[in-house]
């Protein structure tokens, strides 16, 4: 039978697997973490959309009080947050759908993909705003 060990004895330290402190970030790392807060942010974005929704299939009061919040300083950050948030977390899907396939995984290719999600998502969401504010 083995021996325990006494209670006098320190205890052992187990080794601590690496965290975040342990590794120097880099784009990909960076990016998946967004990637994981787009997520969550596209949630409230979507009871957003759900409230504004409703509000025009109720009646015109619900909706004017809908639309003056949606055209608010405030709203307007939170929309163009949300369609950033959007293209984001779209490209990132896109970038992890090709690293599944097996495509991307060496190191260039990596970040290349990184950098144009990044990019992508910048871009798309600037020309949807600009489209929209010309429609207007």
């Amino acid at each position: 039978m083995p021996e325990l060990p006494s209670s006098d004895a320190p205890p052992r330290k187990r080794p601590l697997s690496p965290h975040l402190q342990v590794y120097r970030p880099v784009l990909t790392m960076v990016m998946s973490i967004t990637h994981r807060i787009t997520g969550i942010a596209l949630y409230a974005g979507t009871l957003l959309l759900a409230w504004f929704l409703m509000a025009a299939a109720t009646d015109a009061r619900s909706f004017a009080t809908a639309a003056w919040v949606f055209n608010s300083i405030l709203g307007q950050v939170v929309l163009f947050g949300f369609t950033w948030a959007m293209f984001h977390h779209l490209l990132g899907g896109v970038r992890h759908a090709m690293w599944d396939s097996g495509f991307g995984m060496d190191d260039p290719e990596r970040e290349w993909l990184s950098q144009a999600s990044l990019g992508g998502g910048i871009a798309l969401t600037l020309l949807v705003w600009a489209i929209a504010f010309f429609l207007r």
